[in-house]
């Protein structure tokens, strides 16, 4: 077949081994949005290359390059020499390159042993352009051949020029559909691929096209001319919504061919690869810095650290945040050695060394795997009496060894070792704690080899049969959750031999379930376990099961199993379709838009069983789809341990009383989280625990008393964490041997900083019930907050030089605070002061900006950073007048003339070509947005007293003690009351003040009051609110029943007026009804605006509910409405408004909105009382017989 099909190709590109040929070749790549006026960033090469033959199949390969940089805006700007990095360039392509050439295909290249990979690939995209072919039967063909960008499909046209007798031949290269293609993805480790969403949508789309003028000659064809074209789009989207554009144009012409002159010496030589483009180690290559590597790199990483916990020791300075993406750079090109050195500097200085911890551990590779298992992990490991750093050690151990072995196929099993060691021994020693940590561990490793050492924890799968609490079996099946990816065969044999065993706990059954399915079961397997369904007996599994693939039978999501899950539904409805909430239960909402490629989902699991009262699990966890990929955000695991088993034996809650008589050395509950998939918090809350700590009894071995004595000497805690949220990047080679990379990078740092001291008095000396006797005082300041730090970067990326598009964001939050707070729980008296802050600060902002960049490593300190569109305020920037142009500016402040506090937001954006289906514009431009928080007063005072009124009184009494307090502090107010409670005595429930006050004048602000008046049979509640201030008259009295609330507001009570009544009927022989009304006299102007406002989309929203409009007369200043059950499954609902009705009688069962009052009256009445049976019988309820349904409503209901 080979012999075959190489007598229809001829290679036209032929070179002699006794010529030498000299060519001028150009190559030239800009990146931009290629539209008028942005600003876009480029290299140009200029060279002369010569090809002399060394052998028959052997030629030499020589160049003299130049280099050239563009950082501006076309036609206005022009390219740069780069004199330093040409020569440095220069001085290694001058030395000569080998290279195989026969019947036009390059094979093997060669070159000096120092010549580095970005150099050859450099050569690579020369000699790119010898490698061409023909079909000589064909003037249109296809076939697939190896080039610089991979083994990928062509398509050829060949045509002739009758004048200058040459050939023209086009060639276009598919690089996506590539068999093996010259493209990398690193980063996002944890992020699983979604290749279902791929197919919804490209984020990166390529095309090349080659053009070749070849002239005739004896020895079969020569290239005199060839032009090559290779443009990429790419959008963090859908391609179809706009782009970003990268355009790569190369060229040689030849410029004469001589003989070739004797022999040429070539030094020692080594092979370099084929003519597919090589990626040189790009972890280093960071593409949005350029910092020089060859200068020690421990010294650069110890002082950058340093600043860094300089700059983050109170509050965190934004303008530093971006230096840990430098550390993390050169953390990265730290020897093992250097590791050691920098932990040892830092043993001084807990600040710095946390800083240095937190740091490398976002570095995953082996160095550091080792540095961990030498300097902490086998150490910390045996600490026992330190058991949450232990956890906590234990936990990110495994999250590295997660991420190393996501670049690593198949991973060492020496990078897990240590934790299946750590599991084998808790087995042998039947260490419950242990076990749970260590297969927390694993689980967070994912590692397919701790396959076997999970087996050992498992009942039935087991080589010998195991008896381990529930606790540990759960550890041991949601530690498959990972592999279930990497070996979704085992997990799938393993987790379905766990769900079919009907003697274990149904939660374990319940979490096989679900890793199950998390390994993309195929639909046979579906409907293996829909055919076990049919048959369980077991209503919390079955019900678990049923909900679980219901939720993803709706899902819009492209990993939903939509299909299989539909069938299963179908199948299984009938039986398990009518279960209530009693039972197990899996929830989730989900969205996914096309557009953007980008969606999101929320899902919330409750695992019960039969002999337990409370939930012994509630999962609730979300996910993030993104351009292909599917990221697990936070999840939040409560777990009840041991009073479920212990409370639930009889099934009696009260039982619950008896906890204290439960062992010491279990926990009661748990709690755990993820992140990205990651368990990253991990705690038992054990019976001592809750003694010491909550108990008034307690004394000095509380935990809580240490903290009381360390309070009042003055506390003063700092931390700071950094975290490298994601880093995401994509490789592709390009047809001039620079690699295209796309990359995204999410960083923050963490601060908080607290400041407190305590006063007790009496102080207390006995038990932590004597505080509940003390006046305790509270003085406090310090700062929380946090900066994100945000990157997209889309261009060339080589350790000589970068240059691209960069989209950079920063959103800071700072929240400092500073108080001082007064509690007395005998006298129910709580006090708040905040004192004065004069200076404006900002809590919250959000700048972002898009740059074309130009980097390169021989002049780090000259990088440019332009903006992609030019600044209107620049008045050297030439700005156009673009068809969608949108730029804006406001601000907008309120601030309270009261309290003197205010808050002002700020935004400006700027935008060009702005256009509103395409959502990669929407972030393209200018964007600030700030918003900063104003307080000049001298102190706001917040008092609130629960205690009983010191001298009771009648309302009569309270009204004449509150006029004569208006005169000296400006109170006045008025009670609605009916006269027969005029001489009852109403009880203070509460008080509140909130007053703001700033040197000799007046208090200013609010002052609340709710009294209860028991007397008289009255039972009312009073709420008055008065206003605090010189000649202030603002108060608002309110009076309320049970059933009815009056309210009037304004100067004196006496400006607005407004009641409202609701009350339920159900007389015999009616049907029940539930009726409510609101009336006003006199509201304010804005309210009135509202409603009217409301008030036009009224009748439409009634249409689309299924009401119809009748006119009839009505109260002009009332609303009122009611719901009366008409039938087993129907409601009438009535609605009145000041200009009309709208009406909803008798609707039948198919409407959603006549259900929905029937379904939650029967829901609440099946949780009370149904069993173990999947056919519920509906029992009268008295409160209910007129609306519940008999036997023939079972399907409406």
């Amino acid at each position: 077949m080979w012999g075959f099909l190489l007598c229809c190709l001829v290679a036209l590109a032929s070179l002699n081994p006794r010529k030498t040929y000299e060519y001028k070749y150009e190559g030239e790549v800009n990146v931009g949005r290629g539209m008028p006026n942005l600003a876009e960033s480029g290299v140009r090469m200029m060279c002369k290359v010569k090809i002399a033959g060394v052998s028959a199949q052997t030629f030499m390969l020589q160049v003299n390059l130049a280099f050239e940089e563009f950082n501006g805006f076309p036609g206005k700007n022009a390219f740069d020499a780069s004199p330093k990095l040409s020569k440095r360039i220069a001085d290694q392509l001058v030395k000569p390159f080998l290279f195989e050439y026969a019947n036009g295909r390059v094979g093997d290249i060669r070159g000096p042993t120092e010549i580095p990979d970005s150099i050859v690939n450099i050569v690579r995209g020369i000699l790119d352009f010898l490698q061409v072919t023909v079909k000589t039967t064909q003037r249109v063909y296809e076939l697939e051949e190896v080039g610089i960008h991979g083994l990928c499909q062509s398509n050829y046209a060949v045509e002739d020029n009758a004048e200058t007798k040459d050939m023209i031949i086009t060639q276009v290269v598919d690089t996506n559909n590539c068999r093996e293609k010259a493209a990398i993805y690193r980063g996002m480790a944890t992020a699983v691929v979604d290749k279902l969403s791929e197919e919804r949508g490209e984020s990166v789309i390529s095309t090349v096209r080659y053009v070749y003028t070849v002239k005739p000659t004896a020895e079969g064809g020569l290239i005199a001319r060839a032009h090559a074209l290779e443009r990429h789009h790419f959008t963090p989207f859908n391609v179809k919504g706009g782009t970003f554009k990268m355009q790569t144009m190369k060229e040689i012409v030849l410029l004469g061919v001589t003989d070739t002159a004797g022999s040429i010496p070539v030094g020692t030589m080594e092979s370099k690869g084929s003519l597919v483009y090589k990626f040189v180690e790009e972890q280093a290559n960071i593409p949005l810095l350029m910092q020089n590597l060859d200068d020690p790199v421990v010294m650069q990483a110890v002082e950058l650290i340093k600043r860094l916990a300089e700059a983050t020791a109170y509050q965190i300075d934004n303008a530093k945040t971006e230096d840990t993406i430098r550390v993390y750079q050169l953390l990265r090109v730290t020897p093992f050695e250097g590791l050691e050195a920098m932990w040892k500097q830092f043993a001084g200085n807990e600040e710095q060394r946390r800083w240095f911890l937190d740091m490398i551990v976002e570095v995953s590779d082996a160095r550091i795997l080792k540095f961990l298992e030498l300097r902490l992990f086998k150490y910390l490991f045996l600490l026992l009496s330190f058991s949450i750093i232990r956890d906590s050690v234990a936990l990110a151990y495994g999250s590295l060894v997660y991420k190393h072995c996501a670049y690593y196929t198949p991973c060492p099993v020496a990078a897990v070792q240590p934790l299946l060691d750590v599991a084998l021994d808790a087995l042998r020693n039947n260490n419950e704690a242990e076990m749970v940590v260590a297969l927390k561990a694993l689980g967070n490793a994912g590692h397919p080899n701790s396959i076997k050492t999970i087996m050992r924890f498992l009942p039935g799968v087991a080589a010998t049969p195991v008896q381990l609490p529930p606790r540990v079996l759960s550890a041991a099946v949601q530690s498959m959750r990972l592999i279930a990816a990497r070996d979704p065969h085992s997990v799938q044999d393993i987790t379905m031999s766990l769900f079919l065993q009907k003697d274990l706990p149904s939660e374990i059954r319940m979490l096989a379930f679900m890793v199950l399915f998390e390994t993309k079961p195929p639909m046979a397997l579906v409907s293996t376990v829909t055919a076990h369904l049919l048959d369980e007996k077991d209503l919390h599994v079955a019900s678990f099961a049923y909900s679980y693939m219901r939720s993803f039978a709706r899902s819009s999501t492209p990993d939903n199993h939509s299909t299989a899950c539909s069938v299963a539904v179908k199948i299984l409805a009938p039986k398990f379709g009518r279960l209530c909430y009693h039972y197990s239960k899996a929830m989730r909402m989900d969205y996914f838009n096309d557009n953007f490629l980008m969606g999101t989902d929320a899902e919330v699991f409750m695992l019960k069983s039969t002999t337990k009262i409370l939930p012994s699990e509630i999962m609730m966890k979300g996910r993030f789809y993104f351009i292909g990929r599917i990221l697990q955000l936070l999840e939040f695991i409560p777990t009840v341990v041991r009073l479920n088993y212990h409370s639930c034996s009889t099934g009696n809650p009260s039982a619950l009383q008896n906890w204290e008589v439960l062992p010491e050395d279990k926990p009661l509950f748990s709690v755990y989280s993820r992140a990205s998939g990651q368990e990253w918090l991990f705690a038992d809350v054990h019976k001592k625990f809750i003694q010491s700590a909550v108990s008034p009894s307690a004394g000095k071995e509380s935990p809580v008393w240490g903290m009381i004595e360390n309070l009042q000497k003055g506390i003063s805690w700092h931390r700071t964490k950094a975290l490298l949220m994601f880093e995401t990047r994509y490789f592709q080679a390009t047809s001039l041997g620079f690699p295209l990379e796309i990359s995204k990078y999410f960083e923050t740092v963490n601060g908080i900083t607290v400041n407190a001291k305590a006063g007790v008095n009496p102080p207390i000396t006995e038990h932590l019930g004597q505080l509940l006797t003390s006046e305790i005082s509270l003085e406090t300041d310090g700062f929380v907050g946090l900066t994100q730090d945000f990157w997209v970067f889309y261009g060339i990326n080589t350790e000589l030089f970068q240059c691209g598009a960069e989209l950079k964001s920063k959103i800071p939050v700072a929240i400092p605070w500073k108080f001082a707070a007064k509690i007395n729980v005998r006298e129910k008296k709580f006090e708040l002061d905040f004192p004065p802050c004069k200076n404006e600060f900002e809590i919250f902002s959000v700048t972002s900006d898009v740059y074309a960049v130009s980097r390169n490593t021989e002049e780090p300190d000259l990088a440019k950073m332009t903006p992609m569109m030019p600044s209107a305020l620049d008045s050297t920037a030439q700005v156009l007048n673009t068809p969608a142009t949108v730029r804006s500016e406001a601000k907008m402040c309120s601030e309270s003339n009261i309290y003197g506090a205010g808050i002002c937001v700020e935004s400006e954006l700027r935008r060009e070509y702005y256009h509103e289906e395409y959502p990669l514009y929407y972030f393209l431009g200018y964007t600030h947005l700030a918003s900063q928080a104003i307080k000049p007063v001298d102190k706001i005072h917040f008092e609130f007293n629960a205690g009983p009124s010191r001298h009771p009184m009648n309302v009569r009494q309270l009204l004449e003690t509150l006029r004569r307090l208006s005169k000296v502090f400006g109170y006045a107010c008025t009670v609605i009351i009916t006269t027969p409670g005029w001489d009852s005595t109403p009880e203070a429930v509460f008080n509140l003040k909130a007053l703001a006050m700033s040197g000799n004048m007046k208090p200013e602000g609010y002052d609340a009051a709710v009294y209860y008046t028991p007397e008289a049979n009255m039972e009312n509640v009073q709420l008055i609110v008065s206003q605090v201030g010189e000649e202030a008259n603002w108060k608002m009295c309110t009076d309320a029943v049970v059933d009815k609330a009056h309210m009037r507001w304004g100067a004196e009570c006496q400006s607005y007026e407004m009641s409202m009544k609701a009350a339920t009927a159900h007389l015999p022989g009616s049907k029940p009804a539930l009726k409510a009304k609101v009336h006003w006299t006199r509201i304010p102007e804005f309210m009135e605006l509202w409603g009217r406002r409301i008030e036009r989309y009224i009748p439409g929203m009634a249409f689309l509910f299924g009401f119809y409009e009748r006119h009839e007369k009505n109260a002009k200043q009332e609303v009122s409405a009611s719901v009366v059950a008409a039938s087993a499954d129907s409601i009438d609902m009535k609605i009145k408004f000041p200009e009309g009705y709208d009406s909803f009688p008798n609707i039948a069962d198919k409407q959603k909105q006549a259900k929905s009052y029937v379904i939650f009256a029967c829901a609440l009445k099946y949780v009370l009382r149904c069993r173990e049976t999947t056919q519920p019988s509906w029992e009268p309820d008295a409160s209910l017989t007129e609306i519940t349904p008999g036997p023939e409503s079972h399907r409406h209901a």
